[in-house]
């Protein structure tokens, strides 16, 4: 107890605010304040009063709970916080707010008939969470109440009458379309509601003024259901360590974050492959896959859930990379393995192993070879068995037709060449070779006929 009042002495806000963290409301503020007073620090009163106001904010409440009133009628506001008693100097005034106005009363309850929005605010303290109130002249009203509704949790609407006549033929609508029908006056309630429930409600019915009237619709009222927690997502986290040189195995982890105000709630968490559960609902949010299912490739995919089951959520399908594939421990913007996600409703692709082709190989054909795969030079085939053709290419099949034009000119030129000489020499010596004379006539002639029909071989002198 002394080591205990000197850190008091020497630090109270230290001490006071851990203090708060071991603690439930309401009790750990008075606790904290009464270990402050006996480690004799009243000295750090102000101090510490201050820093227990601005731990929380006051709640703010309505009753009767209802946001929609009739006209002339009165509802009472509390504004409940949580204060250090035996440390207050004064007493703790409270701050009404209509609007941006700031009311005239410090109570810690008013009684109100305007319409509006209202808050309050304690001394030290953050402003608490609107309400907004409704005031209504017309014969039916639709009522919810005040307070946010999460999933899971009834939804209780109420349609009320003017001054709590009694209403016949009741019906009420979500989104324009009638839910339920009453004979008379009764409350419409959702068990647990969903997101679905989400949106506009009517409520319409006959009252007797004396004598039973038309129907009379209420005006519509906008109600929202808070999401309880986020869908989860299945996350890799890690690798267990392995023994010896074999794998180890892969430690999934089923993420999901709360709403500020219910982040008190436990939730339970089961793990799945396709269909089959690996891990029954359990407090744990951490699944190891084994070592021999890390190498098939299979998906997974989780489910956060209250205790009672009234509100469930899956996550997507993880789908994990194997053995062909390396772990990359130290890399911190990619998970482990390589992972997919996919939709929740569509159906998880299969990563198995793929089975061994026994199939023979396919063969593709060369030119200049035979069916029996051997090579031999062109235009040097064997002379047993059809040679394997292929294909000939556009520059080929170019080479192909003019070879015979080219052949023909060659022949020609060389003609030319041997008639140009006879020329040369005759004219030189027209006197020595005059027996080339009815030569040359013959060549000239068959030089001309063959530019002409290369086909022909037969000349008339």
């Amino acid at each position: 107890m002394s080591g205990g009042s000197s850190n008091v002495s020497q630090n109270p806000v230290v001490y006071i605010g851990r203090c708060l963290a071991l603690f439930p409301q309401p009790m750990r503020a008075h606790f904290c304040c009464s270990a402050a007073v006996a480690g004799r620090s009243i000295m750090w009163a102000p101090a510490v009063l201050l820093l227990l106001a601005t731990l929380e904010k006051p709640i703010l409440s309505l009753h009767p709970p209802w946001t929609t009133i009739f006209k002339g009628e009165r509802v009472t506001l509390r504004c409940d916080g949580y204060h250090p008693l035996l440390l207050e100097l004064r007493p703790i005034s409270t701050l009404w707010y209509l609007g941006h106005l700031l009311l005239p009363s410090h109570k810690k309850s008013i009684e109100v008939q305007t319409p509006g929005v209202y808050r309050c605010q304690t001394r030290g303290a953050p402003v608490s969470d609107p309400i907004h109130l409704s005031v209504s002249n017309d014969w039916l009203i639709l009522q919810v109440p005040f307070a946010a509704v999460f999933e899971g949790e009834p939804l209780v609407l109420r349609c009320r009458g003017w001054y709590d006549k009694v209403v016949y033929k009741l019906y009420y609508y979500h989104d324009g379309q009638p839910v339920r029908y009453f004979h008379s006056s009764a409350n419409y309630t959702v068990p647990q509601a969903r997101a679905s429930d989400s949106g506009p409600y009517q409520c319409s019915g006959t009252m007797r003024i004396p004598v039973e009237s038309t129907p009379m619709f209420s005006a519509k009222v906008a109600v929202t259901v808070q999401e309880l927690f986020q869908t989860p997502v299945l996350r890799v986290t890690g690798q267990t360590e392995a023994r010896g040189a074999a794998l180890g195995g892969v430690m999934l982890r089923c993420e999901t974050l709360l709403h500020p105000q219910k982040r008190d709630t436990p939730l339970q968490f089961a793990f799945y492959k396709y269909s089959r559960s690996v891990r029954r609902f359990d407090w744990g949010a951490e699944y190891t896959v084994p070592e021999p299912e890390v190498g098939e490739l299979e998906s997974y995919w989780c489910e956060a859930a209250t205790a009672t089951r009234s509100v469930r959520k899956r996550s997507p399908w993880l789908q994990l990379s194997g053995r062909g594939s390396p772990l990359d421990l130290a890399s911190t913007t990619a998970p482990v393995p390589q992972a997919a996600a996919l939709a929740p409703a569509s159906k998880p692709l299969s990563f198995r192993k793929p089975p061994v082709s026994r199939s023979v190989p396919s063969v593709t054909s060369v030119p200049n070879t035979t069916s029996a795969g051997l090579q031999f030079p062109a235009g040097r085939a064997p002379t047993t068995g059809p040679p394997a053709c292929a294909p000939l290419t556009p520059l080929e099949q170019t080479d192909a037709a003019l070879k015979p034009d080219v052949d023909l000119l060659l022949r020609e030129m060389q003609l030319l060449k041997g008639l140009l000489s006879q020329v040369v020499l005759e004219l030189k010596e027209p006197q020595a070779f005059p027996e080339h004379r009815e030569t040359l006539e013959t060549s000239s002639s068959h030089f001309a006929v063959s530019r002409g029909t290369p086909e022909t071989t037969t000349v008339e002198s």
